[in-house]
């Protein structure tokens, strides 16, 4: 039989998300294993992350907030969600970040005393902490050092999650203590050997982070291919709001893919022009260039469209040289090994798919709609973003959600409910090398189809042209993954044109324009 791992609660995921969740559970003497799929566990959106978290504005209430929150959402945000974070947020950032860990984030020029205050579109107010350029780099450093030094965590790299384990599924001898709908962990994937263990868990916390790899162009890392997401379709959940893809207005398209230019630029000043200089966002948005993200990405990219022109561009060069260079480190290194010395020129700029709003359906607590399996971070859908989310908010959802799902999952499991873990079915081995000319062409296929068709701007015509596309495709990805040796790349493909049909379902069947969700039919 499969010679399994036991543990209480498994985490698949290393960003902020499933940090918070593991740091949460182990201090409440929890066994947890955590599992990345990548080499280097730090490699999440966490560890790119630039812009910031929210924090609080001077003298600033909830409710300014949740009314920014709600504003960005274009009214399908959740109240109760928004509320929940504008309470909770602040606090966890103060107890976790700023005294347990120490992350440190920029003080104020005025008042070394307190911290730097910046604000980024659609907020009211500044209320955005920071570390540089490199927020989510600081904060993921210091996080993953103190959960890999906990004697209650094992963190296993290279390791990638194939499927959830339910006892319907998977159970050699299926039993009634279930209900239908129950996970009981994981099949996973050893990158190192080939070889492919169970890991069974009492709790199971999805942080697979999002999906932006299914597009041509996006700033996530190549592993956001919804793994999570068809991971937990697979095995029952509920999905919600996945037409609602988050567009970021300003990526600077490279060679080796797009890097993001921080929503922070926008909020420090930086000024979205055309090719003679000349702004235009304030013909789409009484804010200019601080518009809401959907209505600014949706602007450059009709603006290139009418112009023809392959970029828009935005400038910061009004700024002093060396306060750029101080503040932005980052973006500017990278811009000026890519031949752009952004204190004295434009940097030239491309929408490119950023954020998923929709998710895996779960509670304030994480619980998804399968029996022990929780969801936190990007990967899920709390209602909070609702159409379109608002700057900053991820890490700061991240940090509640994911200590909520371990608090409340030591709870559980401390009440002694009696988790009984089943047998289970060895996995079934193939031997048929796969043929990477293949996989790298679906890949193509899959991100042109969902950047033409399925992108910033959609259409009756081609939504249904990219269904005919991509539903032939997952046809022969699955008999392709039924007959070929399991890798990384297989499992990231065939996850990758489930979620990509989610989405494309999702956006057909919502025939009202909201918020990332553009439709000019």
């Amino acid at each position: 039989m499969n010679t399994a791992i036991k543990t209480d609660i498994l985490v698949i995921g290393s960003g902020l998300g499933g940090l918070a969740a593991a740091w949460n559970a182990a201090k409440r003497g929890c066994q947890v294993t955590l599992i990345t799929r990548a080499t280097e566990p730090q490699d999440s959106n966490t560890y790119r992350a630039q812009g910031g978290i929210i924090y609080r504005g001077h003298g600033e209430s909830p409710e300014q907030l949740v009314a920014d929150i709600l504003s960005a959402g274009a009214g399908l945000s959740s109240p109760e969600a928004a509320t929940l974070l504008s309470i909770e947020g602040p606090r966890l950032v103060k107890e976790i970040l700023i005294d347990e860990l120490h992350v440190p984030f920029d003080p104020s020029p005025e008042n070394p005393s307190e911290l730097d205050l910046t604000s980024e579109a659609g907020h009211s107010i500044p209320r955005i902490i920071h570390f540089k350029d490199k927020t989510g780099f600081s904060i993921e450093k210091a996080f993953f050092e103190r959960v890999q030094a906990h004697p209650n965590v094992k963190v296993i790299a290279n390791a990638t999650a194939v499927d959830l384990l339910t006892a319907s599924h998977h159970s050699v001898e299926p039993t009634d203590v279930y209900r239908p709908l129950t996970c009981v962990g994981a099949y996973v994937l050893d990158q190192t050997t080939g070889k492919i263990f169970s890991i069974l868990a009492k709790e199971t916390i999805l942080a697979t982070g999002g999906l932006g790899s299914v597009f041509l162009h996006t700033t996530n890392p190549t592993g956001a291919r919804g793994d999570g997401i068809a991971m937990a379709y697979r095995a029952g959940a509920r999905c919600i709001n996945m037409q609602y893809v988050q567009f970021h207005p300003t990526a600077l398209l490279a060679p080796d893919g797009c890097f993001l230019i921080s929503e922070t630029v926008r909020g420090e000043g930086g000024r979205v022009v055309d090719r003679q200089g000349k702004e235009f966002m304030q013909k789409f948005h009484p804010a200019g260039s601080l518009a809401p993200r959907d209505v600014a990405a949706r602007a450059i990219y009709q603006t290139m469209i009418e112009s023809g022109e392959p970029c828009v561009y935005l400038d910061i060069t009004h700024k002093p040289a060396e306060q750029l260079r101080e503040r932005f480190p980052g973006i500017y290194a990278v811009c000026m090994e890519r031949g752009i010395d952004l204190t004295r020129e434009p940097i030239p700029v491309v929408p490119a798919a950023h954020y998923s709003c929709g998710g895996i359906a779960t509670d304030d607590w994480g619980r998804t709609t399968v029996d022990r399996l929780r969801a936190v971070g990007e990967v899920a859908c709390t209602g909070l973003h609702g159409a379109n989310r608002l700057a900053s908010t991820s890490l700061l959802e991240c940090l509640v959600w994911g200590t909520r799902a371990g608090e409340q999952s030591a709870k559980r499991i401390h009440g002694g409910n009696g988790f009984y873990f089943p047998q289970i079915s060895d996995w079934r081995y193939e031997h048929e090398a796969a043929d990477p000319a293949l996989i790298s062409q679906d890949w193509l296929t899959i991100q042109h189809t969902m950047w033409n068709y399925v992108g910033l701007i959609r259409s009756e015509k081609r939504l249904n042209r990219a269904m005919r596309v991509l539903r032939e495709l997952d046809l022969e990805i699955a008999r392709f993954y039924e007959k070929c040796e399991i890798s990384d790349s297989i499992i990231g493909l065939r996850n990758g044109i489930l979620t990509a049909l989610l989405i494309l379902d999702a956006a057909d069947q919502a025939r009202e324009s909201r918020g990332c969700h553009y439709r000019i039919d």
